[in-house]
């Protein structure tokens, strides 16, 4: 089923504010907030619908790929479609927008509603799992804008913590096992309850002692220390798809960092960045590039070589071309994310003038200086706005 727009699922406009945006998805969240809705699934599924829009739009680069792209163009973005329940998008948004160690807090629902808490099993507190999910790697990967435009696979090498392969990750030493914490006898959380005016408010949040699992190691493995992970590095291949952009990232799902004591590992996150080209300048699918050419090949006109992101290739340039002239070679510019449209090539023609003359090139400038047809009118001073306007026209 097609997704539906996101400026609709929160009732805004395309040009609504980030306050707006907020205060559309605060109203949205508290109404179909699943602790006040239990057991209503169709509840669940607008509140994850109104999340992952407010996701999207309250990110200035992902609403700005979503404005010009739509759907297609967040490729590796949100998608709370694959989680299986409203826990593992509490769990996401903890990871990516809280601590990078997947702590919990300082998530946009810290953000949006506080120590609205409930006792209703840690959800709306902490997630009970075997151990403390590792923290999720940021990879900057450069790409030339050749491949930009083809799409590339890379491999990199990073440095991570890897699970331990003594204890299996569990933290304990070998031939023991892990006992249940003291401090929360079992349970992984910690509750505090207290009153206020509005009633009475549960308060659910990790227990410090196990990190939230319930369990501690009694006998620490020595290899790891209990930490059940150590320090190594690890070969990463990602396939990039072709039209990507500066900023873009492609997520890769438990590639990060081991987990503390058996917790799930993190995400690796790849980050695009766009080498500076040599030639070209891109803007947007297009790519722009300026030619230089020589008074005699503008005025008479002839075949010229130009290098384009798939090779070299020869135009015409027609005799009397005035400087500031585009020539567009279609199909030649950067391909659309997930789509087969593409952009083009647009060529800045450029006259050059010579700085440096011999007392014979001189004398023969000074020569055709005096035909009628070299030496400029008055009147053709008109076409300098033309020029500016062509040359701000390409490069804004």
């Amino acid at each position: 089923m097609a997704k539906r727009d996101y400026y609709d699922i929160l009732g805004l406009s395309k040009s609504a504010a980030k306050d707006e945006i907020k205060a559309a998805y605060r109203k949205l969240a508290l109404q179909y907030h699943p602790d006040r809705n239990p057991d209503n699934k169709e509840a669940e599924d607008k509140f994850k619908e109104a999340t992952e829009a407010y996701e999207i739009l309250s990110d200035e680069t992902k609403r700005q790929r979503y404005d010009q792209f739509g759907h297609q163009g967040l490729r590796g973005g949100a998608d709370f479609g694959q989680y299986s329940n409203i826990n593992d998008i509490f769990s996401h948004f903890g990871d990516i927008f809280g601590n990078a160690g997947g702590g919990g807090g300082g998530s946009i629902f810290d953000e949006i509603f506080g120590n609205m808490n409930s006792g209703r099993g840690g959800r709306s507190g902490a997630r009970r799992q075997t151990g403390e999910r590792g923290s999720d790697l940021k990879i900057r990967v450069p790409l030339t804008m050749e491949e930009v435009a083809k799409g590339v696979e890379k491999t990199v090498r990073v440095k991570k913590l890897e699970k331990c392969g003594t204890c299996s990750g569990s933290g304990a030493k070998p031939g023991t096992g892990l006992t249940t914490c003291g401090t929360c006898n079992g349970t992984g959380e910690i509750r505090q309850v207290s009153r206020s005016m509005f009633g009475q408010f549960i308060n659910v949040s990790a227990c410090q002692s196990c990190g939230g699992s319930g369990q501690i190691v009694k006998d620490p493995c020595n290899t790891c220390g209990g930490e059940g992970r150590l320090k190594g590095e690890a070969t990463i291949k990602v396939n990039i798809p072709a039209g990507v952009s500066e900023g873009n990232y492609i997520p890769l799902r438990t590639q990060g960092n081991a987990g503390r004591r058996g917790g799930d590992p993190g995400d690796a996150l790849i980050i695009i960045e766009e080498k500076k080209h040599d030639y070209f300048t891109r803007s947007g699918m297009d790519v722009l590039y300026t030619l230089t050419i020589s008074y005699p090949d503008a005025a008479l006109g002839g075949e010229v070589t130009v290098p384009t992101l798939e090779g070299s290739t020869v135009i015409s340039i027609e005799a009397g071309t005035q400087p500031g002239t585009k020539i567009t070679l279609r199909g030649k510019g950067i391909p659309q994310l997930n789509s087969y449209d593409k952009g083009n090539q647009i060529i800045l023609v450029n006259v050059f003038v010579p700085t440096k003359l011999n007392p014979k090139e001189k004398a023969t400038l000074k020569e055709l200086s005096k035909s009628p047809n070299i030496a400029p009118k008055p009147e053709d001073g008109k076409d300098s706005r033309d020029f500016f306007d062509k040359v701000r026209e390409v490069f804004s």
